[in-house]
């Protein structure tokens, strides 16, 4: 399920600005990634390691290791990763901006990312396996999204046609997809779960908190 685009919630014409910026820089980041003489090499020295983090490897450098957490989430597995982060970035994203403003919005962006990452290096104490990708951040969007306008309707891509629904079925059926592949999930799965979950939990609690006076919650308005 892709999403397209959503409804204008607010009246308004405003230009997101950290959204598209955020957006170049992950794109900058991956084809730095594929212009890497050893791609390899690159992602393990910017991506995030937990043991790293947790000390559990002494090779790299705490100030290096604890960068991961932020440079981490500007790289990518490939180009269906990219692309699928990019396009929920972009339908939802700008909304959140909108809602928070640009500063608050960069830093609630930033933390969903960091916290994600940090939930899933708790989870993987020790691992050595590099995380990369920005599906930690969007998570957050996604909740603050939820959040915020949980009737605004979005046309999505599914089974090969254009569906309108409401937001709060597309997230949800997000969320209940990422709660079926834990459950079903293959060993050899790569995909970080626990650092989707942790980005929502952190994007429903930090737009609780940043989001100015005026800016309401679970507004049910329809929208076409």
């Amino acid at each position: 399920m892709i999403p397209l685009y959503d409804n204008d919630p607010f009246e308004t014409p405003f230009r997101p600005y950290v959204t598209w910026s955020l957006i170049a820089l992950n794109l900058i980041a991956f084809f730095g990634e594929q212009a890497s003489p050893d791609s390899e090499a690159f992602v393990a020295h910017w991506a995030v390691v937990p043991a790293s983090i947790t000390n559990a490897s002494s090779t790299v450098a705490p100030l290096q290791a604890y960068g991961t957490l932020f440079t981490g989430m500007f790289l990518h597995g490939g180009w269906l990763h990219l692309i699928g982060n990019m396009f929920y970035l972009q339908v939802f994203g700008d909304d959140i901006e909108q809602a928070l403003g640009r500063g608050r919005y960069l830093l609630f962006y930033l933390l969903s990312g960091v916290f994600s990452a940090t939930v899933y290096i708790a989870c993987n104490v020790g691992s050595k396996l590099p995380m990369v990708g920005a599906s930690g951040a969007i998570s957050g969007v996604l909740a603050a999204y939820l959040m915020l306008k949980p009737c605004a309707k979005v046309t999505v891509l599914m089974f090969y046609r254009p569906v309108r629904l409401q937001a709060m079925w597309v997230i949800g059926i997000w969320v209940g997809l990422q709660l079926l592949d834990i459950g079903f999930a293959d060993p050899t799965d790569e995909v970080a779960y626990s650092a989707h979950f942790g980005g929502l939990l952190a994007g429903a609690l930090l737009f609780y908190v940043l989001r100015p006076h005026g800016v309401g919650l679970f507004e049910c308005i329809e929208g076409d």
